[in-house]
């Protein structure tokens, strides 16, 4: 049997190499090619870029009509903050985290407040349908109009979406939805930049607000090419410790507004809530001073917050190590360094 051909995808930058090279040629990254099979030639030919080569007229930047965005609250508070006031019509947004986290349960109680107002859609690739009922009744959510499609064929899920013609989508997760014009396996390079850009081209073209979640590496940083975070409007992460209820969401960037603004919600019984007092989580039962701690002002946003920084020091020979949480080491060794 003749073998089958492989080539070597940079995860970031998406450049191809008949080898393995141990910096990509592309964005000179170091360690981030991965073998995979090849694509046979014309392979999806050009029908597989027919729907991403939609273009608009020309025409002249003053006689353009600059109106504000449209948005639509998604009934989470802390949510809405982080996007900018609400989901935007044809607007995409990738959010990642840790597995168990949160995700789909913050998208499925956004989803259920949205389906009293608009159409929906949640198409699971992780999930049954069953699973998905099973915590909608955990969490106390009707669901009666948020329609469910276990899938994970980009082209059975484009068809559905043309035929619900859903106003907000929820695609949970890219990594695992795989297109037929394509040979390699779902998750890989070459799927998830393709099925991320013909998803967001729909978004485009339909007006359909559009979340597709993402996995992170062991590193914390989004699974799958670089070029990810590049086609959507918006990546949000979504951060926390597994052994504390609180959680945060960060935007990253944001087309549509800030991305200095975080969300505080807090992991209960029937699902996340919004934290209005975020100060309370990092401020201390201190009923007197206690030395190596103060409280001061940071500014978030649009939201002033009390941070708590606690400091033990040990002077425990010559040498000695310079750990912190939650600070860069560099900076860390600068701000030792001026003190």
């Amino acid at each position: 049997m003749a073998k089958d051909k492989t080539l070597f995808t940079c995860t970031d930058c998406g450049t191809t190499s008949p080898k393995w090279l141990g910096r990509c040629p592309g964005c000179n990254a170091w360690n981030t090619m991965i073998e995979g099979p090849a694509e046979a030639p014309g392979s999806g030919g050009k029908n597989r870029y027919q729907a991403l080569a939609k273009s608009q007229p020309v025409a002249t930047l003053s006689e353009i009509e600059a109106t504000d965005y449209d948005r639509a609250p998604t009934g989470q508070e802390e949510l809405d903050r982080v996007l900018g006031g609400g989901i935007v019509a044809g607007g995409v947004v990738l959010i990642g985290g840790d597995p168990g986290i949160g995700k789909s349960t913050l998208l499925l109680q956004a989803i259920d407040d949205l389906s009293r107002r608009m159409t929906v859609l949640y198409v699971t690739g992780e999930e049954s349908g069953a699973q998905i009922a099973m915590r909608s009744r955990r969490l106390g959510l009707s669901g009666a109009q948020v329609r469910v499609l276990a899938e994970i064929n980009l082209e059975k899920i484009l068809a559905t979406i043309e035929v619900e013609r859903p106003s907000f989508c929820v695609i949970d997760s890219i990594q695992t939805i795989y297109s037929e014009q394509l040979t390699s396996a779902p998750g890989s390079v070459a799927q998830v930049r393709e099925c991320a850009a013909h998803l967001t081209r729909t978004a485009k073209g339909s007006g359909c607000a559009m979340v597709l979640v993402g996995h992170v590496t062991k590193e914390g940083a989004l699974a799958g090419p670089r070029v990810l975070e590049h086609i959507v409007d918006t990546v949000l992460y979504f951060e926390g410790d597994t052994h504390s209820s609180f959680r945060l969401v960060r935007a990253i960037k944001n087309r549509f507004g800030a991305v200095n603004e975080i969300g505080v919600f807090a992991m209960t019984e029937k699902g996340l809530k919004g934290v209005a007092n975020p100060s309370a989580i990092f401020l201390s039962t201190h009923g007197e001073p206690v030395p190596g701690s103060c409280v001061l002002v940071t500014l978030e946003g649009t939201r002033p917050m009390l941070v708590e920084l606690q400091a033990l020091v040990d002077s425990g020979g010559p040498s000695a190590r310079r750990l912190s949480v939650g600070l860069d080491r560099d900076r860390l060794a600068m701000l030792l360094a001026v003190l």
